[in-house]
Formats: structure tokens, sequence, C-alpha cells
């Protein structure tokens, strides 16, 4: 099993900052992907960014620009800088995993319990 522990999340004005950061624990051999998800009241949950093993890194073009997606792969932690806060982005963001826990093991999806972010204006 694969455990996954968020921490950052809180109450913003809109225009300012927040950093999220994820630490994986557990049985992990490798981690292919690791980033986050959020879900706003009512909607369905929807990628915010994902940091791949090879370093790539792709966002949702809503936070292009001002999200930033590190990942330190000794540590098996990603952060999710959050620059220049919306109302839009009020969600509860969740971190997310790709993980294989043997040699030639499957990969299998985790996911985090969720922190809420809040963005007043």
């Amino acid at each position: 099993q694969v455990q996954l522990v968020e921490s950052g999340g809180g109450l913003v004005q809109a225009g300012g900052s927040l950093r999220l950061s994820c630490a994986a624990s557990g049985s992990i051999f490798s981690i292919a992907v690791m980033g986050w998800y959020r879900q706003a009241p009512g909607k369905q949950r929807e990628l915010v960014a994902l940091s791949s093993s090879g370093g790539a890194s792709n966002y949702a073009d809503s936070v292009k620009g001002r999200f930033i997606i590190s990942r330190d792969n000794a540590k098996n932690t990603v952060s999710l800088q959050m620059n220049s806060l919306k109302s839009e982005d009020t969600a509860v963001y969740y971190c997310y995993t790709v993980v294989r826990s043997s040699i030639g093991g499957q990969y299998r999806n985790y996911w985090g319990q969720g922190t809420q972010v809040t963005v007043s204006s």
C-alpha cells in the first residue's frame, strides 16, 4: 500500500499565493507520475498539473503561467506553487500518484485525502 499525505491548503485572498505539498510513503519501487487534481463543489474532479518521472510536466490551461509543479524523486514528494490565485481556483486539491510497488509489478493509482483551498475575492 501507498499513502499520500498532503499539506498546505488554506484560505487566501485573490491574487495571493499558496504552496501545496504531498509526500508518498509505503510500498514504493518506482513512481511514474505525481501530481494534483482538484474538485470544486458541484463539479467533476479535474487535472491541475502532473509531473512524470522523466521530468515532463503538463498543466491545465486554466493554471498555466500561474501554478508550478515540482517534484523530488529522492524524497517521493511533489509540490504545487500556486500564484495569482483566483476565486475559481477554490476547490479541494488531491494529490495523485501512479506507483509500482515491486519489480515487474503493476502500476496502480493512489489518491490523497484532499486539502481545501479557498480563494476569497
